[in-house]
């Protein structure tokens, strides 16, 4: 169940979501493809320094490693949901009055924004003549606009059923990795960055998406990169991450709902001036105002 005091900072996060996705899935995916080009797999100049082995066993492993993700899932849904129970949010559903429709699910899937008609499409594929299957018409019909037409008033009952279906939960994890955990998590792995750096893609990437725009997250990671060089440009990878934390606040400050930067000057920024290159627990952090312990 969703927790009624935790619509303001989903209100203060979901502000953005017209970067957050284009206005299709396949549009999204290309919008993210182009974002996460600009940095070959492979070491960017054959000059750069060999990183030490150690630093290379961590990114191999990374953000995706299943006691990592699970971590990244609970940071983010303490921003997001102000609690660390992210798994109890398959069933989140409501307008926050921004202009996406119906905000959703485990990671926000929008009505406005393409990203959960992608999510309810993957479901019916899946499982065919589920309860969610006849609103995609509707869905459809109301991909870029705030409007309800066709899903009320039955749609948020229905989506809450559908929570309790293990196979909508799946489809909901599969479609927060496509779009956002995994695109972000090969980007850091090919800037060099370890385990804390992949969160901070990963992050940036929820919230301001993977556009072209000046506050997405491809402009977030071009400001930094020239202020800084990653790892794997022989760059040294705090230094890295101060940069890019750095643009990830001015692109927050751009709008005034995102005026509270706390996710990144008492979360991440934390974690990288005590050295957690690698997300170890335990970890402290607070979130609008809100402490959070992983032990």
């Amino acid at each position: 169940m969703h927790h009624p005091h935790t619509s303001t900072s989903r209100r203060i996060t979901r502000f953005t979501r017209l970067t957050r996705t284009t206005r299709s899935a396949g549009l999204a995916a290309l919008a993210l493809g182009l974002a996460f080009t600009a940095i070959p797999a492979t070491t960017a100049h054959a000059g750069a320094p060999t990183r030490p082995a150690a630093h290379l066993e961590a990114a191999a492993t990374g953000l995706d490693d299943p006691a990592k993700k699970d971590i990244a899932m609970q940071l983010v849904s303490s921003a997001e949901n102000s609690t660390l129970d992210w798994k109890g949010q398959y069933g989140y559903i409501e307008d926050i009055g921004d202009g996406r429709g119906y905000t959703a699910g485990i990671i926000g899937f929008c009505s406005g924004t393409g990203d959960m008609l992608a999510l309810v499409e993957l479901y019916a594929e899946r499982k065919p003549g589920n309860v969610l299957a006849p609103y995609l018409p509707a869905l459809r019909a109301v991909d870029g606009t705030d409007s309800h037409e066709g899903l009320d008033p039955g749609f948020t009952g229905d989506w809450a059923e559908a929570a309790s279906d293990p196979v909508f939960q799946q489809a909901q994890n599969d479609e927060r990795d496509r779009v956002y955990f995994d695109p972000a998590v090969r980007q850091g792995k090919a800037d060099g960055l370890g385990t804390l750096g992949q969160f901070a893609y990963y992050d940036a990437i929820v919230m301001h998406g993977g556009g072209s725009d000046s506050t997405s997250f491809g402009s977030i990671r071009e400001r930094a990169l020239a202020q800084a060089s990653p790892p794997s440009q022989g760059g040294d990878e705090v230094a890295y991450l101060d940069a890019f934390l750095d643009a990830r606040v001015w692109a927050m400050e751009q709008e005034e709902a995102h005026s509270d930067t706390s996710r990144v000057d008492t979360a991440q920024r934390v974690f990288l001036r005590d050295g957690n290159l690698n997300l170890d627990p335990p970890l402290d952090w607070q979130v609008y105002g809100q402490s959070f312990h992983i032990g």
